[in-house]
């Protein structure tokens, strides 16, 4: 059985990671290409974000086809041979389904609209209220109401992402019989990982107006969730002991996550959640401009640390993914204590309970894009929200400074490959502008650089397989109320390992109340880091510490 425990997963955005036939998109050969590097910082796993067919109208989580490539990532037997050469490298491929919504543009869509009653129960169609408004006020993520009219069939169709995305309706058996049959066409390929998307919101409750938010208590956690996913499970990947999987959950409870990813394995390997990246956000609004609030972030951090271990379930743990900011940007330093920062904000995560997940670039401390124009952002949620905040008034000026800090565009610009003005990515004209600074931030300038961020994150992969206490250690946070610090301790079988970060650019001074004799150093982002009972911490500083 695998074992997922010891194990980092690498999060690979296909479009944006190496582009070999020159035409501005990253490509499977181009993953291909790269694998020794992969092999080189130390990961077990890549999850590759959607390369299906698709219009491409959510960077192909509008899904046309479960099995077959869009062409203009390569063909199946790319895949094929990504598949084998990964394996030979002793990493597992693991893909991204997502089975909340298809493309309107999948045939089973089509041939609802073209009046097919069993397709029509593929999707959640419903009249509209007797003045012919939407069946409920439920806001799409995407912003605007969540439901589309299609006036040849007179009803509405439920669409929680944009309005090319219809939700499936899974309370049908015969479209859980299709999930799982794509899942297991999949397996048959020799993928050893799913990733699911926004899983936690496939089972709906009731159709029914929300008048205390944007209708998400009826549809996040639904009353059929755990039955779908045991029912999936048992179905498809459950059936392979060496698959490992992972859900995304949308504003989940930790509650459901106790079952989600639970130790008898009946549902899911581990779970993401998201509360601890919206501590920058107010509320649940994101598209505002506020300082990130580190005593939640710790809280949040900490209470789903220990309530997972209480429950025997795992979580994944991770800063950024391909609709995040880039972490080093959002809760690190761009400019002077950038190195440091970027190797804090890494022993943080990676030193915790749970599979930790690197996006692509986090390695060499890629950051924000810091667009300046709107033709140089392609992601439809930050389009959308331009129009949205400029129609509410705000300045120009205002809505490119919220884009900056939050849009889903500054994970997706080119991976950095080497000082070339396209950073290595491509001969062609990229998708997506190359961030400027790839001349000096890049995978060129840091592999066999020992003191380079790659270099630390090689270190914290190679520490999670060496010692049980990072992999298996309980948890227990040390001083929560700090304003500056985060601390922890994992312990296990006689191994303790303290975690002790400055979260910020300036010193602060650390009383340990873990007696630190007999402790040593593991790793650090200082050359020499002097551990004391009683310690000044410098800018960002962030050591392990083994006994």
């Amino acid at each position: 059985m695998k074992d997922f425990k010891h194990s980092v997963v690498y999060q690979i955005y296909p479009k944006s990671f190496l582009d070999t036939n020159g035409d501005g998109l990253g490509d499977l050969p181009g993953v291909i290409q790269k694998l020794d590097y992969l092999r080189e910082l130390g990961v077990d796993y890549i999850w590759l974000t959607p390369f299906f067919v698709s219009p491409q109208n959510d960077n192909g989580y509008d899904v046309a086809d479960y099995r077959a490539i869009d062409p203009r990532y390569g063909t199946m037997a790319d895949f094929e041979a990504l598949v084998d050469q990964a394996a030979q490298r002793g990493i597992g491929v693991m893909l991204d389904m997502v089975f909340n919504h298809t493309s309107t543009e999948h045939q089973w869509f089509q041939k609802a609209l073209a009046g097919d009653k069993t397709y029509q129960d593929y999707y959640i169609f419903r009249p509209g209220k007797a003045d012919g408004t939407p069946p409920t006020n439920w806001e799409s993520k995407f912003g605007g109401n969540a439901w589309a009219y299609v006036p040849q069939l007179g009803q509405y169709y439920l669409h929680l992402f944009d309005r090319t995305q219809a939700d499936l309706n899974w309370e049908n058996p015969a479209v859980r019989r299709e999930v799982q049959d794509i899942v297991r066409f999949w397996m048959n390929k020799g993928v050893k990982g799913f990733r699911f998307d926004v899983v936690n919101l496939i089972s709906k409750g009731e159709y029914a107006d929300d008048f205390q938010g944007d209708g998400r208590r009826f549809y996040t956690d639904g009353p059929r969730i755990h039955e779908f996913l045991r029912e999936l499970n048992l179905q498809s990947f459950g059936r392979d002991p060496e698959i490992v999987t992972v859900g995304e959950m949308s504003s989940t409870s930790m509650e459901n996550c106790f079952r989600y990813a639970g130790a008898d394995g009946r549902e899911l390997s581990m779970v993401f959640s998201f509360h601890h990246l919206k501590v920058d956000f107010m509320g649940n609004d994101k598209w505002v401009l506020v300082p990130a609030d580190f005593g939640k972030l710790k809280e949040i951090l900490f209470s789903w640390q220990e309530g997972m271990a209480a429950h025997g379930a795992w979580n994944a743990v991770f800063w950024c993914n391909h609709d995040q900011p880039r972490v080093v940007s959002r809760f690190g330093d761009e400019g002077k204590y950038w190195k440091q920062s970027a190797k804090m904000l890494a022993n943080i995560v990676h030193a915790m309970r749970g599979t930790p997940y690197i996006y692509q670039g986090e390695e060499l401390g890629m950051t924000n894009a810091n667009f300046t124009r709107l033709d140089q952002y392609r992601d439809v949620e930050s389009l959308n929200h331009f129009r949205i905040l400029r129609d509410k008034g705000m300045s120009e000026e205002s809505v490119y400074n919220i884009l900056k800090v939050h849009s889903r565009d500054n994970s997706r610009t080119p991976m950095q490959w080497d000082g070339t003005p396209k950073g290595g990515f491509s001969s062609g004209e990229p998708w997506i502008s190359v961030n400027p600074n790839a001349a000096e931030i890049n995978a060129a300038a840091q592999v066999g650089d020992p003191d380079s961020i790659f270099a630390h994150y090689q270190a914290l992969i190679r520490l999670r397989k060496e010692h049980d206490v990072i992999a298996l250690g309980e948890f227990a946070p040390l001083t929560p109320e700090h304003p500056a610090v985060l601390a922890y301790r994992r312990a296990y079988q006689g191994e303790s390992l303290v975690c002790v970060s400055n979260f910020y650019p300036k010193e602060t001074r650390w009383d340990s109340p873990v007696n630190l004799e007999g402790y040593r150093v593991l790793l650090s982002n200082y050359p020499d880091s002097a551990p004391a009972q009683s310690w000044t911490l410098r800018p960002y500083e962030s050591v392990l510490l083994l006994k």
